[in-house]
């Protein structure tokens, strides 16, 4: 293959064993059916199958499928701004300032539903300058005032 042609997903999949390339193509599937327009292309270097938005002229990345031998990871660029009420994704217990991510063992292991309601919320996200994401980020991160309660005042 030519360095200038970009690497057919695949191609890197053909390393991992076969349960791992099932498990990263389905969930290859379930961000394609979230976010038709997505595009879709090999980072080689970080050896995963990232995915842009398109916003008019350009391009913003928001999610990605990363093998690895024993599973595959769903992850988002900037997953700790996302609303996650089933509670699957991870990172935070990790350090992990702005990317969240889940983690599948096999095909259909966590619901599509909430995983496709996280990639569509991701690209929403990912469609933001940088000034809206960085608002949310303020936002979300003010502690609540509490009353003697503990309740918020109302």
């Amino acid at each position: 293959m030519d360095r200038s042609d970009p690497m057919p997903p695949e191609a890197l999949l053909a390393d991992y064993p076969p349960n791992i390339g099932a498990t990263a193509n389905w969930l290859r599937d379930v961000v394609r059916r979230a976010v038709p327009d997505a595009i879709e292309r090999v980072r080689p270097g970080w050896r995963l199958i990232g995915y842009d938005i398109p916003i008019g002229r350009r391009t913003a990345y928001f999610a990605f499928v990363w093998p690895e031998p024993e599973h595959a990871h769903l992850g988002f660029e900037h997953g700790v701004l996302l609303e996650d009420p089933d509670e699957l994704l991870r990172g935070a217990e990790l350090k992990l300032k702005r990317v969240r991510f889940v983690t599948c063992h096999h095909p259909r292991e966590l619901p599509e539903r909430a995983l496709g309601d996280l990639v569509r919320a991701a690209a929403g996200l990912a469609s933001l300058r940088t000034a809206g994401r960085d608002t949310i980020r303020r936002i979300t991160a003010r502690p609540v005032a509490r009353t003697e309660g503990g309740r918020p005042p109302t």
